[in-house]
């Protein structure tokens, strides 16, 4: 066996020397880092060595010591060898003064099986345990490995510098670009904290600054600023109260689908009588909800309906042909409930009849208002209505919301008597009524904000 060390900058060019100098079958012995590097220790095998090990095994088994250390070495390796024996042999000694005790046969080992023993014993002194041995060609995938993990944990540190880096240099350059703006364009940035006070999207603030014409007062700016707001909402007027329909409102637990549908009820009485309309209640979750809409067409002198889910409902649209305005209240789920999708696919397939209104309260917050027309998507609402602007300190949220998702707003609807507390929508007095409640509530923005959402665009708003 012949071994040697080998220093390299790293395992992969140590491997290649070891490679180079002993060949494919050299043995790793051991690696370990050094300053500088890494260092490994390879033997190789040479063909010669099993002849080398048999003669010697057989010099030191017939021929008289001739040195202190040959000696030593034989008497040691005799007195384990003695000593494994005698272990081994003692069942064979057992089963030759009674060999059905232990059911093997008394036969004397064979001298050539004595010679093989030490010649594996020398070999096993020579060379590595096969457990242990890691040859040239799998070592790279072991090196490899730790390489990899090495490079990965100092890969996340750099991400992450970098990471802060370009978050440091984003908000120098924000504040760079939100500044030369003030500088430039003060009725734009002037607008543009305004719209964000309503409490409207960045993306929507910024398009209606960069649709402002320049040279314009603050007071005509922020004039025009509003109007081009409210173009951006589509109202529907009250086509229902005019040409009827079937119409099934959805919408989040509590957002006032049931009062709603109370105040569109006497609406309609009170304009047309209670000849041509139905009403028809899906809750089967909710208690109470059934006998509510029960309860109200006895009020109005009007048939109402409780079937149990949306599976039932085209059986009983059927029956209600001759109706020219029919009503519909579905079960309020939470928009993470599981069953909401499944519940909105039978109701659009109940009925080419139904259109779909989605019911949004104007007092929850705008990513709340978001998520419902997410979730509520799959009931194909093609229009919403807007509840408790009475107890909504804000608009903007409701008003990003209806003019990216394009629905169309119905009425709008606030306090609890029916039918006065509810209106059909005008997009003006939306946009009216959201100043209204910035002024009141003091709302205002600082300087950090304004940088943070305009200075990455304030090249476009100039």
């Amino acid at each position: 066996m012949k071994i040697k060390h080998y220093r390299a900058a790293d395992m992969r060019t140590a491997l290649r020397q070891v490679r180079d100098a002993q060949g494919p079958d050299a043995v790793i012995l051991s690696s370990r880092r050094v300053p500088g590097g890494v260092e490994v220790v390879a033997a190789i095998d040479y063909d010669g060595e099993d002849a080398a090990t048999d003669q010697l095994a057989a010099g030191m088994a017939t021929a008289p010591a001739h040195s202190g250390l040959v000696d030593t070495y034989g008497a040691d390796r005799r007195q384990a060898q003695a000593q494994v024996s005698a272990a081994q042999s003692a069942p064979a000694r057992a089963a030759q003064h009674d060999p059905a005790l232990f059911g093997v046969a008394s036969k004397s080992r064979a001298p050539a099986n004595d010679h093989v023993s030490e010649r594996a014993e020398l070999r096993r002194q020579f060379t590595s345990s096969d457990r242990a041995r890691h040859t040239v060609e799998a070592e790279p995938a072991l090196d490899m490995d730790l390489t990899q993990i090495d490079l990965i944990g100092a890969s996340s540190d750099v991400n992450e510098e970098l990471r802060t880096l370009r978050r440091m240099l984003e908000t120098q350059l924000a504040t760079l670009a939100w500044n030369d703006l003030s500088r430039r364009s003060p009725i734009q940035t002037e607008l543009l904290k305004q719209l964000t006070q309503l409490g409207l999207a960045q993306d929507l603030a910024t398009e209606i600054v960069t649709q402002m014409p320049t040279r314009l007062e603050l007071a005509e700016a922020n004039r025009l600023a509003l109007a081009l707001l409210s173009r951006k909402i589509e109202t529907t007027g009250e086509r229902w109260m005019d040409g009827g329909g079937v119409v099934a409102l959805v919408g989040a637990t509590g957002v006032g689908k049931t009062t709603l549908i109370a105040k569109l009820a006497a609406r309609w009485v009170l304009r047309h009588g209670p000849r041509d309309i139905a009403l028809i209640s899906t809750d089967s979750v909710r208690i109470g909800a059934q006998e509510q809409i029960q309860t109200l067409g006895r009020l109005l002198g009007v048939p109402a309906y409780a079937i149990d889910g949306a599976a039932e409902l085209a059986e009983v649209l059927a029956h209600l042909s001759d109706k020219r305005l029919v009503l519909i209240d579905t079960a309020g789920l939470s928009p993470r409930d599981p069953r909401l999708e499944e519940e909105l696919t039978l109701l659009a397939a109940a009925s080419k009849r139904i259109e779909t209104t989605l019911v949004l309260s104007a007092a929850a917050q705008a990513g709340a208002i978001e998520e419902a027309v997410q979730r509520f998507a799959p009931a194909n609402p093609t229009t919403c209505m807007l509840t408790k602007l009475d107890e909504a300190t804000s608009l903007g949220g409701a008003v990003s919301t209806v003019i990216r998702a394009r629905l169309p707003v119905t009425y709008v609807s606030e306090g609890q008597r029916v039918p006065e507390d509810l209106a059909p929508a005008r997009a003006h007095q939306l946009i009216a009524r959201a100043v209204d409640l910035t002024r009141k509530s003091g709302a205002s923005v600082d300087e950090d904000l304004l940088r943070r959402r305009f200075g990455t665009v304030a090249h476009a708003i100039a």
